[in-house]
Parts: C-alpha cells; sequence; structure tokens
C-alpha cells in the first residue's frame, strides 16, 4: 500500500456498518493505531484482520506522533481507528493529522460512521445550518460557553455521557429556556435506539423515568 495516514470509520454499534474498503484498508496496512486494543481487538476478530495494532489514545497521543510520521515517511502505511465513529470528532486523530499536514505526510479519510449525523438528521431540526459542540467543558468554562451559546441561531449538536444528561438538560433548560426543542437519540445503531424529541422540559421528564445508558447524542434547537 502507498505510505501515507488511514482515518477509517469503524462502526458506532452495528457491525454490519463497516465498509468493505474499510476492512480492506485495515487488512492491508502495516499498523493500526487504536484507541483501546481490546475494543478494537474484537471488532478486528470479527472480520478476520490480523493486522499488528498499537494503542493510540488521549494519553499517549502527544509522545507518539512524531514516531508515527516518522514511520509513514519510512514507506509504512499506517491506519488509525478509534473505539466507535470517525477518528478525530471527539476522539484522538486531530494531533496525528495535524503532525502529517505539517510533515507533507498524505492523509486519506475514508466515510464512513458517525454518531452525529443521523442523530441530526432524524432529529426534525433544521439541518441545513449547524454547529457541532461535542462535550461541553464540565467545569471551568462551561457557564461562559453556554451563555455564548444562548445566542446561537443554528442547530447545535453535542456528545454526553448518560449520567450527565439530566444536569446537562438542566443547563439547557436554565440558559435556553425549557421550551427549547431538543432531541435526544441513544444507543444509535443498536438494537435499543431511541431517539426522544420534545421541549427541554419534556425530555428531562421522560429520561428522568427511565434508566439510561449507552453514547448520546443531544441535538437542540438553535435560538429564533
Amino acid at each position: 500500500m502507498e505510505a501515507k495516514l488511514y482515518l477509517v470509520p469503524t462502526p458506532i454499534g452495528n457491525l454490519e456498518d463497516m465498509t468493505f474498503r474499510a476492512i480492506k484498508i485495515l487488512k492491508e496496512v502495516d499498523l493500526i493505531l487504536a484507541e483501546d486494543t481490546r475494543t478494537s481487538g474484537k471488532l478486528l476478530k470479527h472480520f478476520e484482520i490480523g493486522t499488528q495494532m498499537m494503542s493510540h489514545h488521549m494519553h499517549n497521543e502527544h509522545k507518539m506522533v512524531d514516531r508515527i510520521v516518522q514511520r509513514i515517511q519510512s514507506g509504512e502505511a499506517v491506519a488509525l481507528i478509534s473505539d466507535a465513529g470517525t477518528p478525530a470528532i471527539s476522539d484522538p486523530g486531530f494531533l496525528l493529522s495535524r503532525a502529517c499536514v505539517q510533515a507533507g505526510v498524505a492523509i486519506e479519510c475514508l466515510p464512513g460512521a458517525t454518531a452525529f449525523v443521523p442523530a441530526l438528521v432524524n432529529s426534525g431540526l433544521p439541518n441545513d445550518k449547524f454547529v457541532f459542540e461535542g462535550f461541553l467543558p464540565v467545569k471551568k468554562g462551561r457557564q461562559t460557553r453556554l451563555m455564548l451559546l444562548a445566542e446561537e441561531t443554528r442547530t447545535m449538536i453535542f456528545y454526553e455521557s448518560p449520567h450527565k444528561l439530566l444536569k446537562t438538560l438542566g443547563h439547557f433548560a436554565e440558559y435556553f429556556g425549557p421550551e427549547r426543542q431538543v432531541s435526544v437519540s441513544r444507543e444509535l445503531t443498536k438494537m435499543f435506539e431511541e431517539t426522544k424529541r420534545g421541549t427541554v422540559t419534556e425530555v428531562i421528564e421522560h429520561f428522568s423515568k427511565n434508566t439510561l445508558k449507552g453514547e448520546i447524542v443531544v441535538v437542540v434547537e438553535g435560538k429564533k
């Protein structure tokens, strides 16, 4: 294979969303960088991919970037995958991609699964213009960010963990207003996929009565 960095999306739940091209690339590269080799190991085993793996996550990517760039420059083909979805979308990948660009190393990103796209499209909210916010700051800067976003007119997309969802929705009610329309999608592409739409108040009421599990995408209406 051509020596370059391949950014390869992996399924966010349903393994049938893996593309033929992604499987081919992962079988033919010299090295796969994986966010969690245990999680990715199950995926690779399922598709009978025996390529060598190396851990590449938020805690070690700063130290690894230069070494990986050098390996590609020496003629190796390297693929980067995250635990689920497209690398660098709220996952490791940006630092390595930037280093490759700066070093003149070729990058090829395959199209594929990304959680926020189906969540946005099935939300029923305007998707001609939107802003992806990912995870809100946990503490420092959170209030400032919410105050700025209260004036955002485009549809907003957030990622959130199950145990923080109600707190975040409460903040949306406080800063955006309890009547602002939201759509919460969880377990996308999986057996128990669910999307709840309504006002912030209605969605808070719904999830206050239900146990939350899985990855969550929150889509919020922009200010009218």
